[in-house]
C-alpha cells in the first residue's frame, strides 16, 4: 500500500493507520530527514527477523538503530546517559544523526543475543516522529539501499513502493528524500567519537 502523508502536518488518520499496522507485525518504509528508512514495531520480533532477512543481516543480532520520538523516551532502552553526552544530543536532536549509546537489559529482551549497544535517531521529519509517539515505543529503523552502487540511495517514493510493494506492507510518500545518510557517533566511550560523517554537522 502507497500512503501519502503531508510532511509538514501528517494527517493523524494517516499516522493511526500505519501505527496499526505496525502493531500488527507490518513493516513500512518511510521518509526521515536523510535517506528513506524501512522499520517496524520493536515488539514484533518476526518483523524484526524479517527486515533482517531482507537486508542480508544477522537475525540474532541485526545492527539496526532505533526511532525515538524525543529523548525523554531514551531512559527505557539505554544506560544512564552522561551529562556532556546527553548535552550534546539535545543541541543536535532532533536532526539527521545516529548516536550509538550502551543499551539497558530491555534491548536483549528484543533480540536473540545480547546486544550491548542501541543507535539512537531522532530525525528532523514530522511524519516518522508522529508515527513513533502515536506507537508509543521507538521504532526499529534501516536505510533503504538501492542495488545501483553509484546512487546508493533511492530519493523517489514512487520508485521505492514499485521495488518494495510485495514485501512490506506500507509505504509512505512523503516526498523526496535524501540520498545520503546520517553522521553516526558513537557515544559509549569517554568521549563522543565520529564513525561516519553524513549529512549532519555536528554541533559540539
Amino acid at each position: 500500500m502507497l500512503i501519502k502523508i503531508h510532511p509538514d502536518n501528517p494527517s493523524q488518520r494517516q499516522v493511526l493507520k500505519v501505527t496499526e499496522t505496525l502493531e500488527r507485525g507490518g513493516i513500512i518504509i518511510y521518509p526521515t530527514d536523510t535517506v528513506y528508512g524501512m522499520g517496524c514495531d520493536i515488539k514484533q520480533t518476526k518483523a524484526i527477523e524479517k527486515i533482517a532477512a531482507i537486508k542480508g543481516a544477522n537475525p540474532a543480532n541485526p545492527d539496526f538503530s532505533f526511532i525515538f520520538h524525543d529523548l525523554s523516551q531514551l531512559s527505557e532502552y539505554t544506560s544512564p546517559i552522561h551529562n556532556t553526552i546527553f548535552k550534546l544530543m539535545k543541541r543536535n536532536l532532533p536532526g539527521p544523526f545516529t548516536f550509538i549509546l550502551k543499551a539497558n537489559n530491555h534491548i536483549p529482551k528484543l533480540f536473540k543475543k545480547q546486544k550491548k549497544t542501541v543507535g539512537v535517531r531522532i530525525p528532523d521529519n514530522n511524519i516518522v516522529l508522529e508515527i513513533v509517539r502515536e506507537l508509543g515505543r521507538p521504532v526499529l529503523t534501516t536505510s533503504i539501499h538501492d542495488a545501483d552502487e553509484i546512487l546508493e540511495y533511492t530519493t523517489d517514493p514512487e520508485l521505492i513502493y514499485e521495488k518494495y510493494r510485495d514485501i512490506v506492507d506500507i509505504v509512505i510518500n512523503g516526498g523526496y528524500g535524501n540520498n545520503e545518510a546520517s553522521t553516526v557517533v558513537d557515544c559509549t566511550g569517554d568521549d563522543p567519537v565520529l564513525i561516519r560523517q553524513g549529512i549532519g554537522e555536528l554541533i559540539y
